[in-house]
């Protein structure tokens, strides 16, 4: 199976769920069961919900839009254009452990290596467990040569050469010292920051909400912190916030907001509240659910230079005007396939195993 197959196998895929989420004409996928695997789709997505509440049906059509846009012949050709493929390279066995915190969060990763001429070796998480088995299914019913090339575990990972590895801080120090001679990728905790100058306009702060909101804000590019200009005025941002009100009639968004709430203000802590999102003035990036955490600067050249050092904390920046890697406001939920995780890249790192 060349570049080429492999390419189109992963297109067909992307034209598989466009289909799925169309109620227009439906693309000419030649595939003879295609109706019987959406209406099994259908039944694996109801049941991650079940088994994850926070993959509301919302999250998971946003999740399957964004790879449903990206695995496109032209996307996945602009993107592997930048390497240099050899197919006289032999086939590795690459182990991945991929997060559960998103829906399908370790997708571009099992895209990467089966891309690569690689093998996966997948390790799911608990959390999210059903969506990409069920796509690896299809991917096979589309090019029968990646069966040999998929293989899905819960036991403890043996037999492969190198590994990707997504965690906590605290995992990471394990997934560091238990694959130290292996080829590795080991990711940590990192977050999503904005900088806001006072001068964003109201469709700006509208965009900033969706890259605090989306997916409850439990992404890695999910915007936890602000840095705000000395005497920021919050109300602009606060009335904007409010569009995304109903995001508290989520139950386990609730508990959260509820339970980080008492506790800030049964420390005596300092908040602004709007009744669904508490600002809290703190230096660390990591907020929990429902809380963002905000911090004051004194000038742009001061920030950047704290921002450069924090670096390996941050995984993007949402700004308008602030920095020449910025995202704009509502894409940090939008990245592109070559928007590698913590900066690394992937297709680098599985081309030189």
């Amino acid at each position: 199976m060349d570049l080429n197959q492999r390419i189109t196998a992963f297109s067909k895929l992307g034209l598989f769920l466009t289909d799925f989420l169309s109620t227009k004409d439906k693309n000419e996928l030649a595939l003879a069961n295609t109706e019987r695997l959406q209406l099994e789709f259908s039944e694996v997505l109801v049941a991650a919900e079940r088994k994850n509440a926070w993959f509301t049906p919302a999250n998971l059509k946003l999740a399957l839009t964004g790879w449903a846009e990206s695995l496109s012949v032209d996307n996945l050709n602009n993107w592997i254009s930048a390497y240099s493929f050899s197919e006289k390279s032999l086939s590795k066995k690459v182990a991945v452990i991929m997060a559960g915190n998103l829906p399908m969060v370790g997708f571009h990763d099992f895209l990467s290596v089966l891309i690569s001429g690689h093998s996966v070796l997948a390790k799911l998480s608990s959390d999210d467990k059903l969506i990409l088995p069920f796509l690896a299914k299809v991917l096979i019913e589309i090019e029968p040569q990646f069966e040999t090339k998929i293989e899905f575990t819960e036991s403890k990972l043996t037999n492969f050469d190198a590994v990707i590895a997504t965690g906590s801080n605290n995992t990471a120090r394990y997934f560091e010292y238990y694959f130290k001679n292996k080829p590795h990728i080991i990711r940590k905790n990192r977050n999503a920051v904005a900088v806001l100058q006072g001068t964003e306009t109201t469709n700006q702060l509208e965009k900033l909400g969706d890259d605090i909101f989306r997916y409850f804000g439990m992404g890695c590019r999910s915007v936890s912190k602000l840095f705000v200009p000395k005497d920021y005025n919050f109300d602009a941002f606060y009335q904007t916030m409010f569009t995304y009100k109903d995001i508290v009639n989520h139950h386990k968004y609730a508990n959260n907001y509820d339970y980080n709430k008492a506790v800030y203000l049964m420390s005596l802590f300092p908040i602004l509240d709007n009744g669904f999102l508490v600002l809290k003035e703190e230096e660390t990036f990591s907020s929990p659910i429902s809380v963002v955490f905000y911090e004051h600067y004194e000038n742009i050249d001061s920030l950047q230079k704290q921002l450069k050092e924090k670096e390996e904390e941050i995984q993007c920046i949402v700004a308008s005007g602030f920095d020449q890697k910025e995202v704009n406001f509502g894409q940090s939920q939008k990245p592109k396939l070559n928007d590698y995780a913590d900066g690394v890249d992937t297709i680098a790192f599985l081309l030189k195993i």
